[in-house]
């Protein structure tokens, strides 16, 4: 009885002396606690979440969006290759312009192109474009040099667009010339489309009519946004 006395207590002793983290393995149950191991589903639970698919994942060319014959209406005597504005991202954003003067009718497009992915913390790329069409909506009525602003949404453009017509003078020298000028800003998927036209009457030219200006204009952008693939 001495002899199983002193082995128990030497027993006692040597699992005192051990680590905590290995304390369970002095116990009579040698499975261990299962309760501190993690359940299948809270290893799921914990999980990174996954952005949210997007629609469009590269852009076209800004400058191929829109047709030879489409140039040649809305922006006389200008080069149908356009000039690319350039981009360090070409994916995620493009700008082409079509500049012309004909008989004193200047005329001046400009397509930009933007997407945007998904972000867990900034929401879907769809979400963040919408956000962005409305900062360029906005734009144009809280630039103080607009005058006469006026807008409207435009059906059958994209998901959603909206047409934005108003006036500005411009300094050249010491005359002032009056423009006329359009932006129509549309959704489609994850992508925003802006599209900008302006038109003025330098010397004996006339400034051209309003409803000359939109009609080119959302014109070009329904072209435009059929070209986001």
């Amino acid at each position: 009885m001495h002899r199983n006395a002193t082995r128990t207590a030497v027993r006692t002793l040597a699992c005192a002396a051990v680590p905590m983290l290995l304390v369970a393995g002095c116990s009579s149950d040698s499975g261990g606690d299962d309760s501190a191991r993690p359940s299948p589903s809270a290893s799921a639970s914990s999980a990174s979440p996954t952005p949210a698919p997007v629609k469009f994942t590269a852009l076209p060319d800004p400058c191929k969006t829109l047709s030879g014959d489409t140039i040649g209406d809305v922006v006389p005597e200008a080069k149908k290759k356009g000039k690319n504005l350039g981009s360090k991202d070409a994916d995620g954003y493009g700008t082409c312009l079509w500049s012309g003067l004909d008989d004193y009718q200047y005329r001046a497009l400009t397509v930009s192109l933007k997407r945007f992915d998904s972000d867990v913390t900034l929401g879907s790329g769809s979400e963040r474009a919408a956000d962005y069409a409305g900062q360029q909506v906005a734009a144009v009525s809280q630039d103080e040099e607009n005058k006469k602003v006026k807008d409207a949404p435009l059906d059958g453009v994209g998901d959603q667009a909206t047409s934005i017509a108003f006036e500005t003078e411009r300094k050249d020298g010491k005359k002032t010339e009056e423009y006329r000028e359009q932006r129509v800003v549309a959704i489609t998927g994850n992508v925003v489309v802006t599209v900008d036209y302006e038109g003025a009457g330098f010397e004996t030219g006339k400034t051209p009519k309003a409803e000359d200006i939109r009609e080119n204009a959302e014109k070009a952008a329904k072209e435009a946004v059929k070209a986001v693939k």
